[in-house]
Parts: C-alpha cells; sequence; structure tokens
C-alpha cells in the first residue's frame, strides 16, 4: 500500500498538499504536534475517500521521529515524504526571544534532518523514494526582519542541495520548493504581514508545487 508522509499537514500548505498529493498515493499519513487539526485534514480527504493515517508527531524529538518512521515503515510502502513543518519569528535581530531561536533551528533545520534520516534507510531498502523538502523563498535571500527565520531555511537548503549529490545515481528523488508568503495560520500571533489581501492562498500554493514537480530539483514560485 503505497504512502506519502506529510508533516505539518494538520493547517496552510500542508493541509494543501496532503489533498494534492493524495491523488498519487493509497494512503496521505498525516503528521503534526496537534491531532484536532490533523483530524481536520484527514475528514477533508475522507470526503474524497482517501484513506489517512494521522500520527500526531513533534519532529524536534529525534527518538519519536525515528520510532514513527520504523512503525509506519512496517505498516505502508512509505515512498514519499515532504517535509513542510516550519516555524517562524519575525523583528530585528535583537529583538528575537531565546525560545523563538530554538524554536526555528529546532523545527526547520534538525525536523527537516530528523525526518529525512529516519526514513532514508527505508527508501534505499526499498531503491526508491521521494524527498521534497518545502523551504520558501527566504532559502534563496535575505529578508528583513528575518535573518535566523532565513538562515535556518539556507541551512535547509543546503542540506537539501547536499542530498541531492550524494544520492545521485539512485532512484531516490530529492527536491525543494521556494515559494513567497501565503495566507495561512504561520502568521497569526505576528504584525510582520502588514497586508495579507496580497497573499495566494495555501491551495493555489500546493497546485502550483504540484505541477512543477517533474523531475527538477528546484520548484521557485515566486510572490
Amino acid at each position: 500500500m503505497s504512502a506519502i508522509f506529510i508533516t505539518g499537514a494538520g493547517t496552510g500548505l500542508g493541509q494543501a498538499l496532503a489533498l494534492e498529493y493524495a491523488k498519487e498515493y493509497e494512503t496521505v499519513v498525516l503528521a503534526g504536534r496537534t491531532e484536532s487539526k490533523l483530524q481536520q485534514t484527514a475528514h477533508l480527504l475522507q470526503k474524497q475517500e482517501k484513506k489517512t493515517y494521522v500520527y500526531p508527531l513533534d519532529i524536534k524529538d529525534w527518538h519519536a521521529v525515528h520510532q514513527a518512521a520504523d512503525r509506519l515503515c512496517g505498516k505502508f510502502s512509505v515512498e514519499a515524504i515532504i517535509n513542510n513543518a516550519g516555524y517562524g519569528a519575525f523583528g530585528s535581530l535583537e529583538t528575537l526571544k531565546e525560545e523563538d531561536i530554538h524554536q526555528m533551528i529546532d523545527t526547520n533545520v534538525k525536523g527537516t534532518i530528523f525526518v529525512t534520516q529516519a526514513f532514508l534507510p527505508y527508501f534505499k531498502k526499498q531503491q526508491k523514494g521521494t524527498i521534497l523538502n518545502i523551504v520558501s523563498t527566504a532559502g534563496l535571500r535575505g529578508k528583513v526582519n528575518e535573518s535566523v527565520y532565513v538562515a535556518s531555511k539556507f541551512a535547509v537548503r543546503g542540506f537539501t542541495e547536499s542530498l541531492i549529490e550524494e544520492l545521485e545515481g539512485t532512484n531516490i528523488h530529492v527536491k525543494a520548493a521556494y515559494m513567497g508568503g501565503m495566507d495561512t495560520p504561520f502568521w497569526d500571533g505576528n504584525n510582520h504581514i502588514k497586508d495579507k489581501s496580497r497573499l495566494r492562498s495555501p491551495k493555489v500554493v500546493a497546485e502550483q508545487i504540484k505541477r512543477l514537480d517533474d523531475g527538477r530539483n528546484k520548484i521557485i514560485i515566486e510572490s
């Protein structure tokens, strides 16, 4: 039973990607910290008669992530992962709280690395797999009041590009999506984006990512 594993699948782009990529897999495994939000995504998929599996998970926890990969790959033929979960805190560098800095590095960088590291041995064993890292245009250039967030995304970009080189010649495909801001709950609780009306919906962005996911290893969707 082919499956795709998606982190941060409870809201926003993660939810939209789950709905879009569900067309290619028998089962969609929804991962995230809040089970109630994952269940909402599962309900939407079930309305489309898609099989779902909800797996509450904190991707910052190395042991929990590896345990998840063991369990899920024992239950399903996981053929793809989408590292979508992310955390952002914005403002001038001196105003950032220590906890926010840790959250950005631990979620965006370590979380992506942990999930990839956990599933990669299974991909190698089955001699196929796809890894899609959701990076954002913050991984392409610096931005005002986003210094640490941008640093975390540059790290994910470097990680992705290195994995592409490392896995060259195998049937494991690694790629990254770089897109601009979207109107999602990601911006709740901060005023970094003054006018959200100019932002696209996650549904539109997910459709663009899927459409451009044609074998290239870099998907760029500018605002």
